[in-house]
């Protein structure tokens, strides 16, 4: 796993200063790195409103929670299987299941991308006429398996491809069980602005990312900061589609200092020691 450098401290007040006891209990939720070329990739990302309760003014992906509705068995469907999913993503098919949902939904929501068409072979290339779909799945008007049926589509999960599990640190009241997945941008589509939860979204390198960070332009969650560092190791979006990855739990621990509150990642020294 990547290291974060020594450099890398939490924001003042993004921890909070007591534990949660017990620990709140982590919520299913899905991210989504859209990719797209052709050179060296770029990878679509946003900065968070700042008033978010969670993370506030951070640069993510686009993503969010499972909904309930996420997990309904009529959702039109192709590519591998709820069983596939689940192996990868270390859970039951049920949950695979809503995961993948919820990645596709929270994409649309939030980027207007969208993973599905009208079959197994083809995609939608113009997502503007879904619109107001777009609104009600929002405002969980719509859920993202009458919106499919509605209007003749199949989710196309062959187009994702799992990166990695995330857990949010116990000090968190709100805690995430978050699954990063990775995908193309679809030809013809585009990825916007409109949505409520960010304040501007962009394409970048993730070296420029890196560097905006490095540099104090924008601020990076450790998981989005490790996901950048992975993704410019590849050269082009067919490689990053092609890298097999092991979806192991990564639950960082908070440790503090006098200076300033750092992330000990499983593969550093002294995780297993830290409280």
């Amino acid at each position: 796993m990547v290291q974060l450098p020594d450099r890398f401290t939490l924001p003042e007040g993004l921890i909070p200063s007591t534990t949660p006891d017990p620990p709140a209990i982590p919520r299913d939720a899905a991210t989504v790195m859209l990719v797209r070329g052709p050179g060296e990739p770029e990878v679509f990302l946003q900065r968070r409103v700042d008033a978010m309760p969670f993370a506030g003014g951070m640069t993510v992906f686009p993503g969010g929670g499972v909904d309930p509705r996420d997990a309904d068995t009529s959702v039109a469907w192709t590519g591998h299987e709820p069983a596939w999913w689940a192996e990868r993503l270390g859970c039951g098919e049920d949950l695979a299941r809503a995961l993948v949902c919820a990645a596709v939904r929270e994409t649309f929501e939030e980027s207007g991308v969208l993973l599905a068409g009208p079959d197994s072979e083809t995609l939608v290339a113009d997502t503007a006429p879904y619109a107001q779909a777009r609104h009600a799945l929002v405002s969980r008007e719509f859920s993202l398996a009458g919106f499919l049926a509605e209007n003749g589509l199949v989710l196309r999960a062959d187009l994702l491809r799992p990166w990695a599990n995330w857990v949010t640190p116990i000090e968190e009241p709100r805690r995430y069980d978050t699954r990063f997945f990775v995908a193309a941008l679809p030809d013809g589509q585009r990825a916007d602005d409109v949505t409520s939860e960010a304040v501007e979204a962009y394409w970048s390198t993730p070296r420029t990312a890196l560097r905006d960070w490095d540099e104090g332009r924008c601020g990076l969650l450790p998981p989005t900061w490790v996901t950048l560092t992975e993704l410019s190791r590849c050269s082009t979006v067919a490689e990053i589609l092609a890298t097999e990855r092991t979806m192991g739990k990564v639950v960082p621990k908070i440790v503090r200092n006098e200076d300033a509150a750092r992330l000990l990642l499983p593969t550093d020294p002294g995780y297993e020691e830290a409280q």
